[in-house]
């Protein structure tokens, strides 16, 4: 009787061990989802659904133009896939970079969010209402040829370990969420939201967001850009960069009032700012407040400064603009 006891509690013990290394070998492969069944994201309910995201099969090798029309169309934006193709389609690649995946959204008025490599992140924007445009590798039967594939993540349903997607020609396709953290993964995690230029997503950092938005602006839509540093600012109102171009939009839209409000705000806020003060006192100037522009850029008046040329300038003008006036009253 002493063996088959024996033999019985080494199996026991070669099972358990058998367990704890296949366990650990999961935690390997999907870290994020095995942490996710300890560590649910604190005030993310369990079941999500955003069965309103717009849905667009697409065509052979365009799935980066159909994910971004899904999210584009989400937001307001009236556009179809065939309409993205020459934005973001590479025809020599077969597909979409991440890069132009970014871009893609700024020329419609629309903030591009990169988000943290974190599946909490991703589950905390669908459920506020932010569908999630993912960058996956279908091909890991082949692991050698990556099969890159940009999908929708619209929902979630944590009891049985579900997400929800807009992807390919499926409407509804539901993956477990170990098998999309498989794909997922090969990418870095790759996430991004598109969102107005006034809804900042829940995730989003000051310094991202400001940065996001910075890049919108550079894509020449003043009106969305100045909405996007008036969120900014909203939230975060010591926010130097929002500040300055939220009054930088003002200026070049003539509204000289509201650039200067948005610069008093600011310089009271940052003191020592000599871009704030600089350019404080240049709308003055072209408000036609010449004086008070003058003592304004007198404070900004430091060789040592690495903006002491931008300052010369503008007292420059300044003092041009007075003595023009003194010359036109006589």
């Amino acid at each position: 009787m002493k063996g088959p006891h024996r033999t019985a509690r080494l199996a026991a013990g070669f099972f358990c061990c058998a367990l704890l290394m296949w366990l650990a070998g999961c935690a390997q492969l999907v870290p994020q989802t095995i942490a996710l069944r300890t560590g649910w994201p604190q005030g993310v309910p369990q079941h999500v659904e955003l069965a309103d995201v717009p849905f667009f099969p697409q065509d052979e090798y365009q799935c980066g133009p159909a994910a971004l029309a899904t999210a584009l169309v989400y937001t307001g934006v009236r556009v179809e896939p065939a309409a993205l193709v020459s934005q973001v389609y590479l025809p020599s690649r077969q597909g979409s970079l991440q890069v132009e995946m970014l871009a893609t959204p700024r020329r419609w008025g629309r903030v591009s969010y990169l988000l943290s490599p974190h599946y909490p992140d991703m589950l905390r924007e669908v459920a506020a209402g932010n569908p999630v445009v993912v960058l996956q590798d279908v091909g890991l039967m082949s692991p050698m040829i990556p099969q890159w594939h940009y999908a929708v993540v619209n929902g979630f349903d944590y009891p049985s370990g579900t997400l929800f997607l807009r992807s390919g020609t499926k409407r509804r396709q539901e993956m477990p969420f170990t098998a999309f953290e498989r794909e997922w993964m090969q990418s870095g995690y790759w996430a991004m939201v598109v969102t107005p230029p006034d809804r900042i997503p829940v995730t989003a950092t000051e310094e991202g967001w400001v940065a996001a938005v910075l890049a919108m602006a550079r894509s020449g839509d003043g009106e969305a850009a100045t909405k996007a540093y008036a969120a900014a600012l909203q939230r975060w109102p010591d926010n130097l960069p929002a500040a300055i171009g939220l009054a930088n939009q003002h200026h070049a839209r003539g509204a000289l009032a509201d650039a200067v409000a948005v610069l008093r705000k600011a310089q009271q806020r940052h003191p020592q700012s000599v871009i704030v003060t600089n350019n404080l006192a240049q709308t003055l100037s072209d408000q036609g407040l010449h004086a008070e522009a003058l003592a304004q850029i007198e404070k900004a008046s430091d060789p040592q400064s690495p903006f002491a040329g931008e300052v010369r300038a503008t007292r420059q003008l300044i003092l041009e603009r007075m003595a023009q006036r003194k010359a036109g009253n006589r």
